[in-house]
């Protein structure tokens, strides 16, 4: 639609996960209309993340060294691991204030259409942390979708042959949802998270 640079740039924008064509679009024309925005420190950073961020030796999240500031935290339970599929995933949960144990980051979920097995996950690496008997508990925080619990419960029954306690996110309705806007897989899982009041 537009000549040379300015179409590459909305054609890589759009390469991102969550860009479409139209916010594509938007960043290209910000960045060009704008002029106190910092280009040249945008490529810096981008360039830095690439050099500097792997992912932690231990339980795979992202960091700059090689073990993340999580699994250097003599704060955490040692005994608890919650696993998660991406990295992201860590972030979220640590906003809740309400986990203090350790992180399994998978790095996907088990996907037999997107050709996605267990042996492309870092389940071998979190079967390798289990085996010392340190860990009691393992929480499963895959996402509440058909990959997530096909992950989960590949991942519950790998973990039946070990002593550990086994555990999954409780999923249901959202605050300030509406049940007749609830489907029906939402709404069966509410009724089997259900607690005494």
């Amino acid at each position: 639609m537009y000549d040379g640079i300015v179409q590459e740039l909305i054609d890589e924008f759009g390469r991102l996960p969550g860009i479409g064509p139209k916010s594509a679009q938007r960043i290209t024309f910000h960045i060009l209309q704008t002029p106190s925005f910092d280009v040249a420190r945008l490529a810096e950073l981008l360039t830095e993340v690439r050099a500097r961020v792997r992912f932690c030796e231990i339980c795979g999240n992202v960091s700059e060294q090689e073990r993340c500031a999580i699994c250097r935290d003599p704060r955490r339970n040692p005994a608890l691991i919650c696993v998660v599929e991406d990295a992201k995933d860590v972030s979220a949960i640590e906003r809740t204030r309400e986990f203090r144990g350790l992180y399994h980051v998978l790095g996907g979920a088990i996907s037999p259409i997107a050709g996605v097995g267990p042996d492309d996950l870092r389940i071998a690496q979190l079967m390798s942390r289990l085996a010392d008997g340190t860990v009691q508990e393992v929480i499963i925080a895959t996402n509440p979708n058909l990959e997530g619990e096909a992950t989960a419960s590949y991942l519950s029954r790998l973990l039946l042959t070990m002593q550990i306690t086994v555990s999954r996110l409780a999923s249901g309705l959202p605050v300030g949802g509406d049940l007749e806007y609830a489907d029906e897989v939402t709404l069966g899982r509410a009724f089997e998270g259900r607690r005494t009041l």
